[in-house]
């Protein structure tokens, strides 16, 4: 029987005046498990057949349920048009799911710790149709749960292992590229940001890593009822009243 876990970041059935601070997930993948080598195997039969869906809980439950993301190698899979990850325990998406180009449908319903996404999900031109567990997103309309407290911008990634991050403070375990303009990170600035945008068929939040101020003014209007510019998060955050 599949055993999704509903964590408790924060009430995603109840309103509250005065809700508690919002973390990050802090689960590390991991990579010596059985069940991340298959995850691993999948991508590349499916990058190599060229198959048009690619569902990872085809690996059974049982493994599925010990993955909390998927490998950086879904840029591979330049032929997906669907992407399942429903029902899983997933706590963080990949900037990788930006390189699969022919993208139409992504299915993460019922994954109640996908809390936001990465930018870079905006590249998949084709994102026609999304499915998502509303009341687990951060700031969704519903509830308006608080978005997590994002880092100081910093002006240079220098003395930073930018492949082995905390994602308790960051989000992610590794930032490679910037979500903007796609420039390595390597000797340039981070500046972390939240925006919500409609994503295909629902208002995602998404997670901007940008290497600069510039990338981030390039940024897009907000989506309408949701805070209507790039923000820090915090309780501080002024969010529109739940619908």
């Amino acid at each position: 029987m599949n055993t999704v876990i509903a964590c408790k970041c924060f009430d995603q059935y109840g309103i509250h005046e005065f809700p508690p601070e919002v973390y990050f997930h802090a689960e590390i993948q991991d990579t010596g498990c059985d069940a991340w080598k298959w995850i691993l195997d999948l991508v590349e039969e499916a990058a190599n057949d060229q198959r048009e869906v690619f569902d990872p809980g085809e690996i059974g439950w049982e493994n599925w349920g010990q993955i909390v993301t998927l490998p950086a190698t879904i840029s591979k899979l330049k032929s997906v048009k669907k992407l399942i990850v429903m029902g899983s325990n997933l706590v963080r998406i990949p900037p990788e799911i930006g390189d699969m180009t022919s993208l139409e449908s992504f299915e993460a319903y019922m994954s109640y710790q996908l809390h936001w996404y990465p930018f870079e999900i905006t590249r998949c031109r084709n994102l026609v149709k999304s499915s998502a567990s509303t009341r687990a997103l951060y700031g969704n309309y519903r509830m308006r749960p608080p978005f997590p407290k994002l880092q100081p911008d910093l002006t240079s990634t220098k003395g930073i292992d930018l492949e082995n991050l905390p994602p308790e403070l960051w989000g992610m375990d590794t930032i490679r590229n910037c979500s903007v303009c796609n420039r390595p990170m390597i000797d340039s600035g981070l500046y972390q940001v939240w925006i919500t945008l409609l994503v295909a068929t629902d208002e995602f939040p998404l997670l901007v890593n940008a290497c600069s101020e510039e990338c981030v003014r390039k940024l897009p209007q907000p989506a309408s009822g949701y805070v209507q510019e790039a923000h820090k998060g915090s309780l501080d955050l002024k969010q529109p009243p739940p619908n």
